[in-house]
């Protein structure tokens, strides 16, 4: 069994998240207990909280008409005593930090489009409370991680949701460490995703979610998370239905990416 890289660890390194409303709130309330100290976060959504979002996402009625990215940096800044950085500008205009994690929690394709275009790319935040804590000298030695970063990209639908996983135009392995250490983008993996038209806010009714669909998946995005820090993450993708009541991941393999994007890919040491 493969495990997906995780050299980006070996430094201070930035988590994002990408889309604060459904299922990024809750991601990163999670992510402030999740991640080490020396973890950086950051929040990016340039919409605002509404009074329709109090019901299904983690905001609160004095956070009415606030950015959702800066309500909830600073709420959460003061509750787990920790700086968060937060952008308030479409991801089109955001530059994301090296090495690190990107987690997309976005509701349309061209989002994820944008996000795609600035993984190439760094920039700094603006930090607001708690503290900034240095990363240690020993986290600083040696050289660049072989893979700068994931891309988790989480999407769901009324009672059902998938989360992808890659950071790179095409899949390459170490078959004698079993280690995975990129994976097609995911909207190379599911290039239906572009398609994805942005949700009208006046059909919010139409697109209802289920009460606990956004509190699921960000439940799995944080096991994905928690998984490729500790170096044991072995899926690509995982597709959850509540209405069946299914956990389906599919590993990342050669077989599995060749299946996925129609590509043959030699089954020898460092195979790219």
């Amino acid at each position: 069994m493969y495990r997906l890289d995780n050299s980006f660890t070996r430094y201070g390194f930035t988590v994002t998240v990408i889309g604060c409303g459904g299922t990024g709130a809750f991601v990163a309330d999670g992510l402030c207990r999740l991640l080490p100290p020396y973890a950086r976060l950051a929040l990016v959504d340039h919409d605002r909280v509404e009074e329709r979002n109090l019901s299904r996402q983690d905001f609160f009625r004095d956070e009415l008409g606030q950015f959702k990215s800066e309500a909830l940096a600073k709420r959460l800044s003061r509750k787990y005593d920790r700086a968060i950085a937060y952008g308030i500008f479409p991801v089109a205009l955001t530059q994301l930090n090296y090495p690190g994690l990107v987690i997309g929690c976005v509701d349309n394709g061209l989002a994820r489009r944008n996000i795609a275009e600035r993984l190439s790319e760094r920039s700094s935040l603006t930090w607001v409370g708690g503290y900034s804590m240095s990363v240690p000298r020993e986290l600083q030695r040696g050289p660049q991680p072989e893979t700068g970063f994931w891309w988790v990209d989480a999407g769901s639908g009324e009672n059902y949701g998938q989360i992808i996983i890659g950071n790179s135009k095409g899949a390459g392995f170490n078959l004698d460490r079993n280690i995975c250490y990129t994976l097609p983008l995911p909207t190379l993996q599911r290039p239906e995703l572009l398609a994805q038209a942005p949700q009208q806010r006046g059909c919010v009714d139409l697109a209802e979610q289920g009460p606990t669909i956004n509190r699921t998946m960000a439940s799995l995005v944080l096991e994905v998370v928690r998984k490729l820090i500790d170096g044991t993450c072995s899926w690509m993708q995982l597709y959850c239905d509540m209405e069946s009541g299914t956990l389906q991941p599919v590993l990342a393999t050669p077989e599995a990416v060749d299946r996925l994007i129609g590509r043959k890919w030699r089954k020898t040491n460092g195979a790219t």
